[in-house]
């Protein structure tokens, strides 16, 4: 009880908290995309450095969070508008990468991955900190859970994402080890193809919806 009580965030809070990213998590988006992606086409190893970067973006956001850059962000609309509009074309490069022709060498030719675990570990970080709606995320959800009233705001907001990349974890990582179980199925070109097409054609949408939402509405 007494470890309960010096918690930084309620236990009901917490429990709710740790429900509602649950949700959000388990929503797909390019985190999610780009993690099948490399997983399935270069490799475990490959997969679990891009779970890592998605990690590494969110404590990237936490910490802009904390000292309160996500709100001037938010809050200046040509800001916003430039950081959701790099993302797009970041996440629409990528998807590119599915149809280049570089970028469909045939797995199982070689032992060495298509990509590199620096390329993927890159393009998780960059993905996930250009991505508005996780900067939304942390303005939306996180003061629903914060106690502004207490000193300790901080260590609330630390709480909370540690949390949520803790559930990011547990649903990200087993899709790298699950894509290696079925990754001599990508030996047939055909598939290896439609994978990649696949994939860069779900980055291409999400990234032109991102224009749509900050250029057209």
């Amino acid at each position: 009880m007494e470890l309960l009580s010096a918690f930084p965030v309620d236990f009901a809070t917490y429990t709710a908290f740790l429900l509602t990213a649950s949700v959000i998590v388990l929503t797909p988006g390019p985190d999610t995309l780009i993690i099948l992606r490399y997983a399935l086409t270069s490799g475990r190893n490959v997969g679990l450095a891009t779970v890592l970067g998605v990690q590494v973006g969110l404590v990237g956001h936490t910490l802009l969070a904390i000292f309160g850059i996500s709100v001037l962000i938010a809050s200046t609309p040509w800001l916003f508008k430039a950081v959701a509009l790099t993302g797009a074309a970041y996440i629409g490069w990528i998807g590119i990468q599915g149809f280049r022709k570089q970028g469909l060498l045939r797995v199982g030719a070689t032992d060495q991955p298509t990509i590199s675990g620096r390329k993927a570990f890159r393009d998780a970080i960059f993905c996930n900190l250009l991505n508005p709606k996780v900067i939304l995320l942390f303005l939306a959800l996180f003061p629903n859970f914060v106690d502004n009233t207490r000193s300790d705001v901080t260590l609330q907001l630390i709480s909370l994402s540690v949390g949520l990349i803790v559930i990011n974890v547990l649903w990200q990582a087993p899709m790298a080890f699950a894509a290696e179980a079925v990754r001599r199925w990508l030996k047939n070109e055909h598939v290896y193809r439609l994978i990649m097409h696949s994939t860069g054609v779900l980055l291409i949408g999400v990234a032109v919806l991102m224009v749509y939402d900050n250029v057209m509405m």
